[in-house]
């Protein structure tokens, strides 16, 4: 799986799953970095065959509509769209 990985603060397991077009991905990203968070990304658009039918599945299980940003939080706490005081509430 092509995860990239931001060292941080560990607070938890978190992964963003993200558009490499999506500018609230893009804002996402750049709070969860700006936070110190240690987390995990991907951008789906940018995955082909095999990999992006996995990675959609994962994501359709946290997030029926797949659609983007997606983080999960300790594989429990989902937030869909760029939802910076929910993300900070949860991170903080």
């Amino acid at each position: 799986m092509a995860m990239e990985h931001v060292e941080g603060e560990n607070k938890g397991k978190v992964v963003l799953y993200a558009l490499s077009t999506c500018g609230w991905c893009k804002k996402t990203r750049m709070l969860l970095e700006s936070l110190k968070i240690d987390f995990s990304y991907i951008y789906v658009d940018l995955l082909k065959g095999k990999e992006r039918s996995q990675i959609i599945k994962e994501v359709e299980k946290w997030n029926s509509q797949l659609s983007f940003p997606t983080v999960v939080i300790n594989d429990k706490d989902v937030i869909i769209g760029f939802k910076e005081d929910e993300i900070r509430g949860k991170l903080q």
